[in-house]
């Protein structure tokens, strides 16, 4: 049984008083009208109508049901009218994850920027190294940084942006221990590495005019999954080490940290927008990749530009 229809039919029935008059507004026959009514009131166990040759009148029954009917549909009305705005303007609450250094530096100022422009949404934004599951944890957008591209999975991406990757040591550093000139040098040196999903653990690709070279790194005095800890390790002079640029960058204009080998360059990572489907996509969800994409760029653009990327000499 079709309980909403039902619903409708018999609202249309009260309203009118006639069974024809309802079967015309719900465009179907007389004789079905009559058979939603009959199977309601068995459904119900209760009698919703008197029917005479000339009028139908509400029960008591009847005259409570009507009442619950209306107030039941005008929900449903409210509801799916809801759901369709859903799609044409942002409103409602975004739930973001972001990982803690790409979330703070990009995701915080773009996500008050974009609140500014859309009055009608609200956000949750979870900073966190762990990777949520997208639909058991509730979040509309997960941003995630991965290497090439994202192992395939049912879920949606969108790639927001490349992050290159730096070599760089601390001035005082390459004062102890010198400067590598070149790729084979690095067999010398403290090199630690950066352990995360999307980059080797045991080597590094260096692209150059002589193509791709792994180098095969030299066993570490430390060892860590967060860019941030190795940048200010890297600071410390405790060695040689790849990151990101979002977290090298900051120590790079400072002077707390110099580039090395400059001429070539590294593996980057990207960041992408993880969601659950592209079908009747919410708007909010749609707006909010499209400006993070754009605030991204811009502010990416603005970080690197004059940034002296000059090797640093012995």
């Amino acid at each position: 049984m079709d309980i909403l229809k039902n619903m409708k039919v018999f609202v249309r029935v009260a309203e009118t008083g006639s069974f024809t008059a309802a079967a015309r507004l719900s465009d179907i026959a007389t004789g079905q009208v009559s058979r939603i009514i009959s199977d309601l009131e068995v459904h119900l166990r209760s009698r919703l109508l008197n029917r005479t040759t000339r009028k139908v009148v509400l029960t008591d029954a009847g005259q409570r049901y009507l009442h619950r009917c209306k107030d039941i549909l005008a929900l449903v009305d409210l509801s799916e009218a809801e759901a369709a705005q859903a799609n044409s303007e942002p409103v409602g609450v975004l739930r973001v994850h972001a990982p803690l250094s790409f979330g703070q530096v990009y995701v915080v100022p773009a996500l008050t920027r974009y609140l500014e422009a859309n009055p009608m949404v609200s956000a949750e934004l979870t900073l966190s190294q762990r990777i949520p599951d997208l639909l058991h944890d509730g979040y509309d957008v997960s941003l995630r940084i991965a290497g090439d591209a994202l192992p395939d999975s049912a879920l949606v991406s969108a790639k927001i942006c490349d992050m290159p990757c730096v070599l760089c040591a601390a001035p005082a550093y390459i004062e102890r221990r010198g400067v590598p000139h070149g790729i084979e040098d690095l067999a010398a040196h403290a090199c630690l590495p950066l352990v995360t999903p999307h980059l080797a653990v045991e080597s590094w690709t260096f692209l150059g005019e002589e193509g791709q070279v792994d180098v095969k790194l030299p066993t570490a005095r430390l060892r860590t999954n967060s860019a941030d800890a190795l940048a200010v390790a890297l600071t410390e002079g405790l060695g040689i080490g790849v990151l990101p640029m979002l977290s090298a960058l900051p120590a790079l204009r400072s002077g707390a940290l110099v580039r090395i080998l400059d001429d070539y360059r590294l593996q980057s990572t990207s960041v992408f927008a993880i969601y659950a489907s592209r079908q009747y996509l919410d708007r909010k969800i749609r707006t909010w990749i499209d400006f993070l994409r754009d605030f991204v760029d811009v502010a990416l653009a603005g970080n690197m530009e004059g940034f002296n990327e000059s090797e640093p000499t012995s």
